[in-house]
Order: C-alpha cells, then sequence, then structure tokens
C-alpha cells in the first residue's frame, strides 16, 4: 500500500491522525480539479461548480448514512465545530457540557462562545482507564445544560466514545447533541441518520485520505435554517439555503472537495482496517509493556488510533524521534506530553512499528 503514497519511503509515518495522507491516484485527481478550474474559471465557478458540489455531497452522504442537503462541505472539523456554536446563540447561564478529552482547539471555540455569551463551558472529568463515559459527563448535567458536545474518536488520547448512547441520552433529555467526529470518516462505519445528533462535524482529509481542507458539518433539519456560514457572502441572497449560505463562500479551490468521491472509492477498493485495527492494539500492548504503563481504555475502544502513557512528560520525545530516526510520531502537546499518539493507517507495516521499539529505549 505504501507505494500508493507520496510519503518519503525514508520515514516511519506513524502521524497519520494529525492531516492524513493522500493517495497518488486521489492526488492526481485533485490536480486535475484544480487545472479545470484554471483553464476556464468563470465557467467553472459562475455555471459548473454547483454542479459539481452537489454530485460530490451525494458522494459523501451516501458513504455517511445521510441525505445530500443535510450535510455540507466546511475546510475542516473545527470550522464545521465552530459553526454548530455560533447556531446555539447561547444565552447568560447557560452551559455546554462536555468530556476533558476534547480537542484543544474546539475547547477553545466553546471557552470562547461561552465567554461571549456569559455561559459556562463544562469539562467533565472521564475517569482513566476508561469505564463509564456517559455516567460521568452526565453526573456533570445541570438544570443550565443546553448541549452536550462530544468527540466521536478523542485526538489525544485516540480512544472510541460511546457517541451513540451519549446522543441518544442528550436528546432523550432536551439537549442539543454535537459531535466532533474529525476522526471518523473512513476510520469507522458511520450511519449519521441514525446517530441522529444534531450536528455531526468530520474530516475528510484524515482517515479518508481525500486532500486537505476537506470536511463536512451535517445538520439536523431543524437546525439548518440556524446554522450561517464562515462568511456572508452571495449565498444569503433571497432564495437563501442551508447550502447556499455556507456553500457559497467567496472565491476559492474547491478541487479538495471535488475530489472526496476519488478518496471514498480509494478506501472501498483498499479496505484494510481489520489489519490495521489488530496492528493498533497489538503495538498498543507492546508499548505499555516497553514503557511499563497501562493500556488507557480496552481494546474496544481502540480502532487505528492509539495513544500510551509515558512514565513522564516528554516534550522532546518527537523531535528527537523524527531527527534520529526518521520517525514521525506524536506526544500529545501541548497539553499532554506526557501521551505517545500511534496512528495504524492502511499503508502502515509492521516494520513502522518496530522502529518505534527498537528507538525508544534508546531515548525514554
Amino acid at each position: 500500500m505504501r507505494e500508493h503514497f507520496l510519503l518519503d519511503p525514508d520515514v516511519a509515518y506513524l502521524n497519520h491522525g494529525s492531516y492524513g495522507a493522500c493517495p497518488r491516484p486521489v492526488f492526481e485527481r485533485y490536480q486535475a480539479w484544480q487545472r479545470e478550474l484554471e483553464r476556464e474559471p468563470v465557467d467553472f465557478i459562475s455555471n459548473r461548480l454547483a454542479g459539481l458540489l452537489a454530485d460530490a455531497r451525494t458522494a459523501l452522504a451516501d458513504y455517511v448514512g445521510a441525505q445530500p442537503d443535510d450535510l455540507t462541505f466546511v475546510q475542516n472539523a473545527t470550522t464545521g465545530v465552530n459553526m454548530a456554536a455560533r447556531a446555539l446563540r447561547l444565552r447568560p447561564g447557560d452551559e455546554v457540557l462536555a468530556t476533558d478529552l476534547e480537542y484543544g482547539a474546539c475547547d477553545a471555540t466553546w471557552e470562547h462562545e461561552c465567554a461571549r455569551a456569559g455561559a459556562r463551558y463544562v469539562r467533565a472529568e472521564i475517569p482513566l482507564p476508561l469505564e463509564d463515559v456517559t455516567a460521568a459527563l452526565f453526573a456533570r448535567r445541570t438544570e443550565r445544560t443546553r448541549a452536550v458536545y462530544v468527540s466521536h474518536i478523542t485526538s489525544e488520547t485516540g480512544l472510541l466514545l460511546p457517541v451513540e448512547a451519549i446522543v441518544a441520552r442528550a436528546r432523550a433529555e432536551g439537549l442539543v447533541a454535537i459531535v466532533d467526529g474529525a476522526h471518523a470518516p473512513g476510520h469507522v462505519d458511520l450511519d449519521l441518520s441514525t446517530l441522529d445528533a444534531d450536528f455531526y462535524a468530520g474530516n475528510c482529509h484524515k482517515w479518508l485520505c481525500a486532500p486537505k481542507g476537506s470536511g463536512f458539518l451535517h445538520v439536523r433539519d431543524e437546525w439548518q435554517e440556524r446554522v450561517d456560514g464562515p462568511i456572508v457572502s452571495w449565498g444569503y441572497r433571497e432564495p437563501a439555503t442551508f447550502i447556499s449560505r455556507t456553500e457559497r463562500q467567496g472565491t476559492r479551490d474547491a478541487a479538495a472537495y471535488l475530489a472526496v468521491s476519488d478518496a471514498i472509492a480509494f478506501v472501498r477498493e483498499h479496505d484494510v482496517r481489520d489489519r490495521c485495527v489488530a496492528l493498533a492494539r497489538t503495538a498498543r500492548a507492546q508499548l505499555c509493556e516497553l514503557l511499563g504503563t497501562k493500556p488507557l481504555a480496552p481494546d474496544a475502544s481502540i480502532r487505528q488510533l492509539a495513544s500510551v502513557q509515558l512514565r513522564r512528560p516528554e516534550p522532546e520525545l518527537s523531535k528527537r524521534l523524527f531527527d534520529d530516526y526518521r520517525i514521525e510520531v506524536p506526544t500529545m502537546g501541548p497539553r499532554r506530553h506526557d501521551l505517545l499518539r500511534i496512528s495504524i493507517a492502511l499503508y502502515t507495516e509492521r516494520e513502522d512499528v518496530e522502529r518505534l521499539l527498537d528507538a525508544l529505549p534508546q531515548l525514554v
């Protein structure tokens, strides 16, 4: 599988989870769309783009189990979370309930929106090793709780959370359910219509292997009129719709969005997730044994992303592994330099993991 990617062959690339990696045939299609745009920009943007984006949304909607007009393309999942946060129109005294496992950039989003509205961002402590997330989360629910925000797969700790149970309970209690699915598309099977979250933001450029800058926001019908695009532009002219407001966002290169259908075709043709999950779980066990630390969760909470506890914070470890051994793997700073996270993508081989296992005793 490695030959299908543009990655440096000298690097053991164990950090797919940060920005993904685009396969050669998908990247070539992405560049072909860019050339087509430059060949006749006016015709492409003014006359053809809306239809091309509709086709791409249809392909993505089929892949994630949704209706095409219930999702819109955005630059990344963080953009989608921001749009959802603003659509809530928080009021003074409201509370947004989240776990303490969320992505730092989206924590910043909620802290900003809550501070501006006079609301409160509540981060429930989730004990590790991971046990009953739903109970620990809702133990912090109060009469002021307005919304529940949770990651499908956490960034720092690499854990698959029970979003189905969390969303179901939130909606049963009359709360808005918002899911950050940055790591989910291409990583786990999705059926967004069945999940029934009010908002679900996802990335296509990570585990779905689409070009950088391709994500989406899925919104339940009753919320769509309250969702604004990142900017106000031509899409706000009547008759404005959820799609026009969020899609017509000024002059921009939409090639990454248009290549999403090619990425879907690629990962469907090369679906090796079972092998990747098995390797991730084995690698995690070996790393824990090597480091003398305990797993953060049972194997059932691990898919292709796995974090292991270091004995102490090691803020220079990633740099030293790359500089000395050409291994690309992160510690989860700036907040969690005591975690080392490995990604097992469809191109990752056992030999990549062995390089890490051989190098770590020299550095830690």
